[in-house]
């Protein structure tokens, strides 16, 4: 794509974003920017000319065309839009470039946009906030940064529901954060008055198996209508009272069959027991080779690690692996290897 068409479709969704900031209208022109951010280096260089444009408008569209670019290409455009949005955020005192500002940050995933969502998190407009809270989750390390916890807990507690909520899916679910202030800031939401928020709550404490967390999945489980996030927690939880209330749910739908698992300790002890013949099999065909099984910080799954000769090395999801081997961990450990080719 030319530049001459790049801009040609900036200046288009600058006219409908300006119907959207000025009307209210719903078309903001973000189909428009997408089509011109897939034109990659192109894209970005005409954004940034346009960071400096006296009208709010551009302003906010080259942000947003800063995202979409970044959303496209990846690492190879990332380090440029994050730098040029985070110098711009510097001056810019105009909340609806802020908001896309917030947006175009979160698609960078730079951690250095971290200093600057920490800033915009203080904004008085609630729809900044709301983007600061999608966006930092995007940005952290794991481990994460402390003024990442820091910005999601007090966020957490933001007078806007959306904001709340967003803020403690990051925190709970997408950051691997744990700690005292965590867990409260989680506890806290499970006593939110808007549901979505108490179910993330429920679940993001869940899956540090806080054990505060059972009571309330149980109560959530008993309800008429059962969040899937609910499911999820009762899997974390790993509870053989919930097997009960499970019972009556579909073992197809999302999350029941694993929390059916989690919370049965016959299914579970089967599974550790098939993930630890699987290791043994492996070992067994090649006595050098490093082999471990194990599960990450916060997640259910256990995976299988190898580190062969000639620098051959693979990981593997271990119920996967064995899905493919028919439940046949001799079988699974063959496949594992196949997998590394040759030496």
């Amino acid at each position: 794509m030319e530049a001459r068409e790049v801009a040609d479709l900036l200046d288009q969704a600058v006219h409908r974003l300006r119907r959207t900031v000025e009307y209210g209208e719903s078309d903001d022109g973000s189909e428009l920017l997408q089509q011109a951010g897939e034109a990659g280096p192109v894209a970005v260089r005409l954004a940034v000319g346009r960071l400096a444009d006296p009208d709010r408008v551009v302003r906010a569209a080259a942000c947003d065309l800063l995202g979409f670019a970044s959303d496209v290409h990846g690492d190879d455009l990332r380090v440029d839009a994050a730098t040029a949005l985070i110098s711009l955020a510097a001056t810019e005192t105009d909340p609806e470039v802020h908001w896309s500002i917030a947006r175009a940050l979160g698609a960078t995933c730079d951690p250095r946009a971290l200093p600057t969502l920490v800033t915009l998190a203080r904004s008085p407009d609630s729809d900044v906030r709301f983007q600061v809270a999608v966006a930092v989750p995007m940005v952290l390390d794991d481990p994460p940064a402390e003024a990442g916890e820091a910005v999601l807990i007090d966020l957490c507690a933001d007078p806007d529901a959306r904001v709340r909520e967003w803020a403690t899916f990051g925190l709970g679910w997408v950051s691997t954060a744990d700690g005292n202030a965590v867990r409260q800031a989680l506890w806290d939401r499970t006593r939110d008055v808007d549901s979505e928020v108490r179910a993330e709550g429920a679940r993001g404490l869940a899956r540090r198996r806080d054990p505060r967390a059972l009571p309330l999945v149980r109560e959530l489980l008993a309800q008429e209508e059962v969040h899937n996030f609910t499911i999820k927690a009762a899997a974390y939880l790993g509870d053989p009272s919930l097997l009960s209330l499970l019972a009556g749910f579909d073992p197809d739908a999302d999350h029941v069959a694993e929390a059916l698992r989690e919370c049965d300790p016959v299914r579970r002890d089967r599974r550790t027991d098939l993930a630890w013949r699987l290791l043994l099999a492996v070992h067994s065909r090649r006595p050098g080779w490093e082999v471990t099984v194990a599960g990450e910080r916060c997640d259910l799954d256990l995976n299988l690690d190898i580190t062969g000769d000639a620098d051959r090395s693979g990981y593997w999801c271990v119920d996967g692996l064995l899905r493919r081997a028919g439940g046949d961990p001799e079988r699974a450990a063959d496949l594992a290897i196949a997998d590394l080719g040759p030496a």
